[in-house]
C-alpha cells in the first residue's frame, strides 16, 4: 500500500513551461532591458504628462524603487509575468493611453507618505 503510494506521487509532479526565459541569467537580461528602456523613456514622460514637483531625477530614483520592490523574487515564471506587465505598463506609458492622475499615483508614498502612529493614522482616518 505505502509503495504504491510513493509511485503515484512521484508521477504527480509536474513540469510547468516557462512563460519566455529558459533560465535566470536570460531572466535578469529581460528585466535589464526593461528597466533601461523606462529608464530613458522617464524624461519625455516627464515632459509630457507635467507632473507638478516631479523631475526626471525623482522620476529615475521612483523606477528604481519600483525595481528594487520585487528583488526578492527568484521564481522564473513570475519574473516573466512582471516583466511583461512592465513592458505593458511601458507602452501604455509613452503612448499616453495613460492619464495624469495614473503617473501621478507612482509618487503619492513620495509626497504623501502613511501616517506611522496611532493618532496620525486617526486623523488620516485609516
Amino acid at each position: 500500500m505505502a509503495s504504491r503510494l510513493i509511485r503515484q506521487s512521484q508521477g504527480a509532479t509536474k513540469i510547468v513551461k516557462q512563460i519566455l526565459s529558459t533560465d535566470k541569467a536570460e531572466a535578469r537580461r529581460r528585466v535589464l532591458n526593461l528597466y533601461k528602456a523606462w529608464y530613458r523613456q522617464i524624461p519625455y514622460v516627464v515632459l509630457n504628462y507635467e507632473i507638478p514637483g516631479v523631475t526626471v531625477k525623482d522620476g529615475r530614483v521612483k523606477l528604481r524603487e519600483m525595481f528594487m520592490k520585487n528583488k526578492h523574487v527568484t521564481d522564473l515564471r513570475a519574473i516573466d509575468f512582471l516583466v511583461i506587465r512592465g513592458q505593458m505598463e511601458l507602452v501604455e506609458t509613452v503612448n499616453i493611453w495613460k492619464q495624469k492622475n495614473h503617473i501621478m499615483t507612482w509618487f503619492k508614498d513620495t509626497w504623501n507618505p502613511k501616517p506611522a502612529d496611532f493618532l496620525s493614522k486617526f486623523y488620516e482616518g485609516n
